[in-house]
């Protein structure tokens, strides 16, 4: 199946932030109850491993992602890092909460970041969960070409796939939606009517979560976009690209880590 990249409600300025903050939060929730934390540690610890780096720089951050579990993996690896969050659209209530109880662990950046032109102090392993299918191969290419200018180590997580089964799971979401909204935090009481009586989040996850799987870029898409890079960007790093089994179910994440040569050799 070709990649085909559809509009997302999300990522339309004029689509409301408290609607928009419904979807980061129950992505947030589905990644906790998931369990994907425990099967992408270990390929960005091997990244933090190989630059030295002791931060991660996680950008399109949404609701926070994963990353709280992935830090609290890391720790029970012996892989002590600071996190910090960013977003073009930050979803202020959950970047907050995941911070307050990150015991320290966890900080996030108020202003909008883009992650095409991401600023030169933010220092640290770059990191995309679940987000980089948001951007056309031009603004992909030039996240990638941003984070080498920069010097900077970069991993990039997919949850989803454009497979059948991920496709078919996806219409099961308006009703895991529905059941989940109580338990969404930091809970908005104007969620209720949208859901239970008006349904606009139910559908408005349905809708995103598809064209999310139909916009995730395949290891092949990801190579090609490496290839297309400046030679002395691309040249400078290492490429790790490919797919992780996410615990028992029949899916994998696809990934892609990149490390700068000069880091490896100086770590």
């Amino acid at each position: 199946m070709s990649r085909v990249h559809l509009f997302e409600l999300e990522d339309q300025t004029w689509f409301p932030r408290v609607f928009r903050d419904a979807g980061t939060a129950y992505l947030e929730l589905a990644n906790r109850l998931g369990r994907h934390s425990a099967a992408l540690a270990p390929k960005l610890a091997e990244a933090l491993a190989a630059s030295g780096e002791k931060r991660i720089v996680d950008l399109c951050s949404g609701g926070a992602g994963p990353v709280a579990g992935i830090v609290d993996a890391l720790a029970l690896q012996g892989v002590e890092v600071h996190a910090l969050l960013t977003d073009f659209y930050p979803n202020a209530g959950s970047l907050a909460r995941a911070s307050a109880c990150s015991a320290g662990r966890i900080d996030w950046v108020r202003e909008p970041v883009d992650a095409t032109q991401v600023p030169r102090e933010l220092a640290g392993v770059r990191t995309i969960f679940s987000a980089f299918h948001h951007f056309r191969p031009a603004s992909a290419r030039g996240i990638l070409a941003d984070a080498a200018a920069a010097g900077r180590p970069i991993a990039i997580f997919e949850i989803v796939a454009r497979e059948p089964l991920a496709l078919f799971s996806m219409l099961f979401v308006p009703l895991v939606f529905a059941l989940s909204l109580p338990f969404l935090r930091p809970f908005r009481w104007l969620w209720l009517p949208f859901t239970y009586l008006l349904p606009v989040l139910p559908l408005f996850v349905l809708w995103d979560g598809l064209v999310s799987c139909l916009r995730v870029y395949s290891p092949s898409e990801l190579r090609r976009l490496v290839d297309s890079l400046e030679a002395r960007h691309r040249d400078a790093y290492t490429w790790d690209i490919g797919r992780i089994r996410l615990g028992v179910a029949p899916a994998r994440a696809t990934y892609l880590v990149a490390v700068p040569r000069s880091a490896q050799i100086s770590s």
